[in-house]
Formats: structure tokens, C-alpha cells, sequence
């Protein structure tokens, strides 16, 4: 997927290599200083891990992420439900529609296996909240001191399987 020129630059969105783990990495360290950014290693697990999927935006094929982000594709094969694990954008690349463009690689995921979709967001997060409401989450409940050290409360959110509209917890389902 491409973001056109017109916004700023052609960002091209393609799958998160493990030659991309380091500078994801140092672009942790920018974004998430105050609360345990990832180190390389930790993106070298999850691109190891057979269950998730993870994307990295361009500026051009082969070009170095300014933006990434992950999901898992959880329970049986049956009844599957997905997890936002990351989503970022570098700070100089913000405000581009580029982490749209990371979380509908992701959602196209879920929505081929007709899964919902759960994530955590900081409550201050005002951007993220937004972007994530304007695809169908909604907020499902607060976790108390989520983000560590920082000990910022996260909200849980929700996106139904896009087929059937509810979620594992709908009690009408």
C-alpha cells in the first residue's frame, strides 16, 4: 500500500524485515523513552514469533522505517482474535497519514480472518484514541499503571469482527 505524494512524499507500507530492527529500535528510544521502549532483541522475538504480523512504512522500497507497527493473530484456527501489538510513527513523519495506513495493513489481517481486534493505548493519547475511534474501537476498560516506569493507565479498546459486529465478551452473542 502507498500513501500518494500529494501528502507529503510516497510512503510505501510493506512487512517489517529483521534488518529493521535496529533502527525500529533507536525510534523506540525517541518515542517511548519515559516508558521501556523495545529494544532490538525484542523486535527480533516478535518477527520470530510464527503468530504475528509486522509492517514497516517507507519512504521508498527498501528505505529505512519511519514507522512500523504489529499484530498477533491469536486462538484456534476457528475462532481467531487479533491484537495490536505497536504502532508508531517517527515524530518527523507525523500528521501524514501514515500510521492509517500501518493500522489498515493491520485491520485488512483481522478482517480476512474475520477476528476482532484488541489493543491498550495511553489515555492521554489523544491522536491514537482518536485514529483508533474513527475505525470502530471503542474503549472496553482501563488498566491502572500499564506503562511502566512512567505508570501511565492505558485504555483498553475493541474493533468487532467486521462480519459479525460483536465481540468474544458481546453478551448477546
Amino acid at each position: 500500500m502507498t500513501i500518494p505524494a500529494e501528502t507529503g512524499g510516497a510512503v510505501v507500507v510493506d512487512e517489517l524485515k529483521k534488518a529493521d530492527v535496529g533502527r525500529c529500535a533507536e525510534l523506540e528510544k525517541t518515542m517511548f523513552a519515559g516508558d521501556s521502549p523495545w529494544p532490538a532483541a525484542a523486535f527480533r522475538a516478535e518477527l520470530n514469533a510464527p503468530y504475528n504480523r509486522y509492517f514497516a512504512a517507507r519512504e521508498a522500497l527498501g528505505a529505512p522505517p519511519i514507522g512500523y507497527a504489529g499484530i498477533s493473530i491469536l486462538g484456534p484456527n476457528d475462532d481467531h482474535e487479533c491484537e495490536i501489538h505497536t504502532i508508531a510513527v517517527a515524530p518527523t513523519h507525523r500528521g501524514r497519514g501514515i500510521g492509517r495506513l500501518l493500522l489498515d495493513e493491520m485491520l485488512a489481517v483481522a478482517d480476512r480472518l474475520d477476528a476482532p481486534v484488541f489493543l491498550e493505548v495511553r489515555v492521554d493519547n489523544d491522536p491514537a484514541i482518536a485514529l483508533y475511534e474513527s475505525v470502530g474501537f471503542a474503549k472496553s476498560g482501563v488498566r491502572k499503571g500499564y506503562y511502566q516506569p512512567s505508570g501511565a493507565d492505558a485504555f483498553t479498546m475493541i474493533r468487532p469482527s467486521q462480519a459479525s459486529g460483536t465481540t468474544p465478551e458481546d453478551p448477546d452473542e
